[in-house]
């Protein structure tokens, strides 16, 4: 396994902004850092939820249906990609996010975040799952990206005012960045290049 490649896609995919990444920022500005913490420990919660919940399926998986791991990952990396897209093409002046600061929120946010719910489908069976399979193994590794998540979320918190200018005094600079990070995970990242090469 690769380490340094399972952590970079894991940091790049956390780090950068997507619906939660950019509702933290939302909430630092309008209620303050503890409004803001309050929804980052929902958020982390659902997170680490959803990575052993993908986990678990994806253990069932592999035995049963090894094809959908392919579906899974093409599928994530278009998602990637697109994102990467539109963080190219966005206004982050005309960003608005209207969404209440609570635990609850940040707890359901997760799930119907398209980013984070194929992440999680994808960073399992793409980095893990071929080289470990034992469920103390799976869990520590659950363990590892949910810290990521939950170091991503806090340095948005952080940083959030700070973050929220530059975006908006650098705003090409950052989103040609993001976007290009958001690329190289899309292409190393989600088993792109293997699923190529395969072919």
């Amino acid at each position: 396994m690769d380490i340094t490649s399972f952590l970079i896609y894991c940091v790049i995919i956390t780090f950068t902004p997507g619906p939660t990444n950019i509702v933290i920022l939302s909430t630092v500005q309008g209620f303050g850092m503890k409004k803001a913490m309050e929804y980052t420990y929902g958020a982390t919660i659902a997170f680490g939820a959803l990575l052993a919940i993908s986990a678990i399926l994806n253990t069932v998986l592999v035995v049963v249906i090894p094809q959908i791991l392919i579906i899974m990952q093409i599928s994530g990396s278009l998602y990637i990609l697109y994102l990467a897209y539109q963080i190219y093409n966005i206004d982050a002046s005309g960003t608005n996010v209207e969404q209440v600061a609570t635990y609850r929120s940040g707890f359901i946010m997760q799930f119907v975040n398209p980013k984070v719910v194929l992440f999680t489908m994808t960073v399992i069976p793409s980095f893990v799952m071929p080289y470990y399979s034992e469920p103390y193994t799976l869990a520590i590794f659950v363990a590892i990206i949910t810290a990521v998540g939950f170091l991503a979320f806090v340095t948005w918190v952080l940083f959030g005012a700070i973050f929220k200018e530059l975006l908006l005094k650098y705003k090409k600079l950052v989103n040609v960045s993001m976007s290009l990070f958001l690329i190289y995970s899309a292409i190393i990242g989600s088993g792109l290049v293997e699923i190529i090469r395969r072919w």
